[in-house]
């Protein structure tokens, strides 16, 4: 593995992390993210410290994340569902080719 040390600054804190240098601009991505909800949340709503602008970014992205699960879930099953009948055609087609 290829191993980079970065520093994150999120919510005015910095965070060292050890990443693949392959995934450094995703989590530089994700942290410039995170940031901006923050910020957006900062001009729209009453908070007393980060940490509840923190929560808020975390519940969103959270809930978002489990949306997104459940529609790759309903699309799995839907795919499943299709290659099954495509499976039951085809071996219809061949055993009526064997009987011919």
């Amino acid at each position: 593995m290829n191993e980079l040390a970065i520093s994150l600054n999120i919510a005015d804190r910095p965070y060292r992390l050890s990443v693949e240098k392959d995934h450094e601009e995703l989590f530089r991505k994700a942290t410039r993210l995170i940031e901006k909800r923050l910020k957006d949340y900062s001009l729209n709503y009453a908070y007393k410290d980060k940490q509840d602008l923190l929560a808020m970014v975390a519940l969103e992205y959270a809930t978002s994340f489990l949306q997104d699960e459940e529609i790759l879930m309903q699309k799995e099953e839907q795919w499943n569902e299709k290659l099954k009948e495509v499976d039951r055609v085809l071996a219809e087609n061949l055993s009526e080719q064997k009987v011919l």
